[in-house]
């Protein structure tokens, strides 16, 4: 009787073996297979074996029975596992105030290990990531194992092996990462608090193993890791244009590119020059002194002796109040105040700041060899973040007219700051050729190298300067042409039926 094991699929008597052939077949021995009791008491898959598809079972030994199935109960608990790990990071990490403060309020035995794990993220985090790889590679490596025992040594191996990997990646990722990620985004608080009590035991268990890699990656992180990342003005003004196109009015948001700008800004670029400045002679008498006051309009006023770069104090104008029926020799050089020096350099930020912390609204700005540059007050400061203010007793200090939308009229002593606000374009342009100046003028004269004259032309990129008056010492007045950007024509195609001419 022949004990080999019968394709169960085959419908036609196999062939008798050709001479040829015979003699092969039976110079290799065959190995003997026990057939099961049925087709159905095994496992069937069906492989790919030579280019053909044959089905294979697994013998129902009890000792595979119970090897399979303790296999598949240990699959479905480690995934179940890698979910609940999974979604305990996303519970424990998403913990807003409120949910701290309900944990502190019900001061349950569940609620203070929740708190006791919160206050040692790193940790935590360490402890999660460690159970959540260990859980997977365990996934991996059962479904594997099990895999092998089936079709181990068989030509199909490598298929099956390929197969289950994207098999096993799709479980993992769906079940184990995004369905409890999701669930616990929704529920974190009762997700956190029924994974307390496991969360605490696995942290005590793998406390050595999360402090050393919790070093390992602290030490990394010193060596090779950036500084905190640094938003650019430029990106937040860059946000800025994406976010106000709508609903967001141009006073608006000149405020808020004031606000971003702000801390860029330094004394220099703010303040008035020392050829703007209002200032007294301390050799006034008192009588010539309220005259000067009473034209110049302003409340504080820097006070000289001989030149402007020998101040001897500041004049508030309300600490003349008590003496105005004073006569003409009256001391009033008496009352002067000190003088507070900034450098060029100063960020108007941190001048704010002295200004509130000292109480005063006025400054005198020194170059680097100590003579006066010029004059910033707090309304200038001010005025680079709401724009221009004034008040019932200033006059309108018209610095530019616009001719039309590419023509202005400047005046030379203009910051390159406001004209860059003006016509609104990027105070990047000027850099290569700007140098140390501040101001209109000074730029033109960093360009052309010399004092232009009157009615001269200066051109850099889109714009064309025209000196509209000069003096002997500085650039007055200019006219500003910005030439528009011209786009690239593309070459229109030759019409149907003509042959353009070559």
């Amino acid at each position: 009787m022949d004990h080999s094991l019968e394709d169960p699929y085959q419908t036609e008597p196999a062939e008798p073996p050709s001479p040829s052939t015979a003699g092969r077949q039976q110079a290799t021995p065959t190995p003997t297979t026990a057939a099961p009791a049925a087709w159905w008491a095994g496992v069937p898959l069906v492989l790919l074996d030579s280019s053909l598809l044959i089905p294979l079972q697994v013998e129902a030994t009890p000792s595979n029975l119970l090897f399979y199935t303790v296999s598949g109960i240990a699959l479905v608990v480690l995934l179940l596992l890698s979910a609940l790990v999974s979604g305990s990071e996303v519970a424990y990490f998403s913990f807003s105030a409120v949910d701290v403060a309900e944990c502190q309020r019900s001061g349950t035995a569940t609620d203070r290990k929740v708190l006791r794990l919160l206050e040692k993220p790193r940790s935590l985090l360490a402890t999660i990531l460690i159970l959540n790889n260990l859980v997977n590679i365990a996934i991996v490596t059962l479904s594997t194992f099990v895999t092998w025992r089936i079709v181990g040594g068989r030509t199909t191996e490598g298929l099956v092996i390929t197969l289950l990997t994207f098999l096993v990646t799709v479980l993992i990722v769906f079940f184990g990462e995004v369905v409890p990620k999701v669930y616990a985004t929704s529920n974190n608080l009762s997700f956190a608090r029924r994974m307390s009590g496991f969360l605490s035991g696995a942290e005590t268990l793998f406390k050595p193993l999360a402090w050393f890699l919790m070093s390992f990656s602290g030490i990394i992180e010193k060596r090779i890791s950036r500084k905190d990342y640094q938003i650019t003005v430029d990106h937040l003004n860059l946000a800025l244009d994406i976010t106000t196109r709508q609903g967001t009015t141009e006073e608006e948001k000149g405020i808020l590119k004031g606000i971003v700008n702000f801390g860029t800004l330094t004394v220099k670029q703010v303040m008035r020059t020392r050829l703007d400045i209002t200032a007294f002679d301390i050799e006034y008498d008192f009588h010539e002194l309220m005259d000067r006051v009473n034209k110049s309009g302003y409340s504080r006023v820097p006070v000289y002796d001989e030149t402007i770069d020998n101040l001897r104090g500041v004049l508030y104008v309300k600490d003349l109040l008590p003496y105005l029926q004073e006569n003409e020799h009256f001391k009033w050089q008496e009352l002067l105040r000190p003088i507070f020096y900034v450098p060029e350099t100063k960020k108007i930020d941190a001048l704010l700041k002295d200004f509130q912390h000292k109480r005063i609204h006025v400054a005198v700005v020194v170059d680097e060899y100590g003579g006066t540059s010029g004059l910033i007050t707090l309304e200038d400061i001010i005025e680079e973040i709401v724009g221009e203010i004034n008040d019932e007793f200033d006059e309108e200090d018209v610095a530019f007219n616009k001719l039309d939308d590419t023509t202005y009229i400047f005046e030379g002593k203009t910051s390159l700051n406001d004209f860059c606000k003006i016509i609104a374009i990027d105070p990047a342009v000027f850099e290569p050729v700007k140098g140390e100046s501040e101001s209109l003028g000074g730029l033109l004269l960093e360009i052309n190298n010399k004092l232009p004259r009157a009615g001269e032309k200066i051109q850099f990129d889109r714009f064309v300067f025209t000196v509209v008056s000069v003096d002997l010492k500085r650039i007055k007045r200019v006219r500003v042409l910005i030439k528009p950007t011209v786009p690239e024509m593309q070459p229109e195609p030759a019409a149907k039926g003509i042959r353009a001419s070559s």
